[in-house]
């Protein structure tokens, strides 16, 4: 017999002092935890693969039902809940799984939308008759929030011989649509036609050929991801098409303003053109806010599908297009034409904004010619208005001069006819010069004091 395995150290903290997740060890630090600890350590964790073993069916919804939409989702989840004597889904949870007793249920929230897969695991002889939804109350389907983007069965059917031919797999799918291939290194078998059938629902079938039930999960939730995401980044496509037709109306005018900017005769045309430009850039500036967050999920859902269809490991069958194929043939060129919208409205927005600089530098241009004119003229006028200042001082120094020289005469005369022995005549003459002297200082003193005054 084996030898007893022998037991494990026990765990240490740092210190060296034995301990482990429920206890601490005396005296040791208690680390404080981040606030977001908990939940980004379960997040690794949240949404695990059911756990499937063939024979086993399922039918899946994709449900759009907005980005606010969570709310409603998990209150209608509780009502079905409710039903079966189940805990419903915590608040804020996006995730939820749960036995109902006729099926099972997987709910998982997304930013958009919210999906509900329904497993049931049974023997079945024709894969799509009695889907699994079937025994799901209707009441309850009628009145899911949102509308319904996908709806697909899915069948996973034990091996039994070989794989079904051709003709079989015309009874069940359309043969010009049919896709298939091998996966999981050979462990499974997988066809599809990705088109809705009579029932409103699409099909997926798949063999197992010794998968094991983890490995089935993950193979049953990839074919249904790549069908949700490929029908979540589609939703795009009607978008670029619809933004089409405005982007080329902006970039025809956008072409005529730009040829127009070379024949602009004055600071009106310039002005008029800028006012055409603003509004080609809030036209072209809508369209971006309205189509951007779509190209994006678009942009982000494709990779996805990209990246579920090689985590399948696809290997051929012989006479049928495998699923990556049908979707670089089918999904891509859709794809193509958002990254080629959403590029051509960037662009478009670049190049309005390139004219609309190219326009104010012009407008710019002329008004600092027009300034400078303005500059000019007041530079004239100033220069006028100190010739008319400097005469208007003359003629100051002079009339007050003549005021001042008759005051002195008055005295004179006064102060000889009060017996003092003077000459008034000369003594004006006299005074004259030395009165011109002082007023001419005095008016200058007070013009420094003005000008002063005015810079500060």
């Amino acid at each position: 017999m084996p030898d007893k395995e022998a037991p494990s150290p026990t765990p240490t903290t740092p210190g060296g002092a034995p301990g482990g997740d429920d206890a601490a060890a005396p005296g040791a630090a208690e680390l404080r935890d981040h606030h977001l600890r908990q939940a980004l350590t379960s997040e690794v964790h949240a949404r695990p693969y059911a756990l499937l073993k063939s024979p086993e069916r399922a039918s899946h919804l994709a449900v759009l039902s907005g980005e606010g939409g969570a709310a409603g989702d998990r209150a209608h989840l509780a009502e079905l809940c409710a039903t079966s004597g189940l805990a419903p889904p915590a608040p804020g949870a996006n995730h939820f799984a749960g036995d109902f007793g006729e099926f099972r249920l997987k709910w998982e929230r997304h930013t958009e939308f919210s999906s509900y897969t329904f497993f049931r695991r049974e023997s079945f002889e024709a894969p799509f008759d009695d889907p699994v939804i079937g025994r799901v109350p209707p009441g309850w389907l009628d009145t899911l929030p949102g509308s319904v983007l996908l709806a697909i069965h899915v069948a996973l059917a034990a091996r039994v011989g070989v794989e079904p031919n051709f003709k079989e797999l015309a009874n069940l799918f359309s043969p010009e649509f049919l896709a298939g291939s091998r996966m999981a290194s050979g462990a499974a078998a997988a066809w599809t036609d990705f088109r809705i059938h009579d029932d409103g629902f699409g099909r997926i079938l798949i063999q197992d050929r010794g998968l094991r039930e983890r490995q089935a999960g993950r193979l049953v939730q990839r074919l249904l991801e790549i069908e949700t995401y490929r029908m979540m980044a589609l939703l795009a496509f009607p978008v670029a098409r619809e933004a089409g037709p405005k982007v080329t109306r902006v970039e025809n005018e956008l072409a005529e303003v730009t040829a127009k900017m070379s024949e602009i005769e004055g600071i009106e045309d310039e002005h008029a053109l800028l006012g055409r430009l603003s509004r080609l850039a809030a036209d072209i500036e809508g369209t971006a806010a309205a189509t951007g967050f779509r190209f994006g999920a678009a942009r982000a859902y494709y990779a996805l599908v990209e990246r579920r269809i090689g985590e399948l490991r696809e290997e051929r069958i012989e006479g049928l297009q495998t699923i990556g194929e049908f979707m670089e043939r089918r999904l891509a060129p859709a794809m193509g034409t958002c990254e080629s919208s959403a590029a051509r409205i960037a662009a478009l927005s670049e190049r309005v904004a390139r004219a609309s600089n190219l326009l104010r530098t012009n407008v710019d241009i002329a008004l600092e010619g027009q300034n400078q004119d303005l500059l000019r003229s007041m530079d004239r006028r100033a220069r006028i208005q100190l010739h008319l200042q400097q005469t208007f001082e003359g003629l100051s120094v002079a009339a007050i001069s003549y005021y001042l020289a008759g005051l002195v005469s008055y005295l004179a005369k006064a102060a000889q006819g009060a017996g003092v022995a003077i000459d008034s005549d000369l003594t004006v003459g006299i005074a004259v010069p030395f009165i011109v002297v002082a007023v001419w200082f005095a008016v200058r003193r007070i013009r420094r004091l003005a000008m002063r005054e005015r810079k500060d």
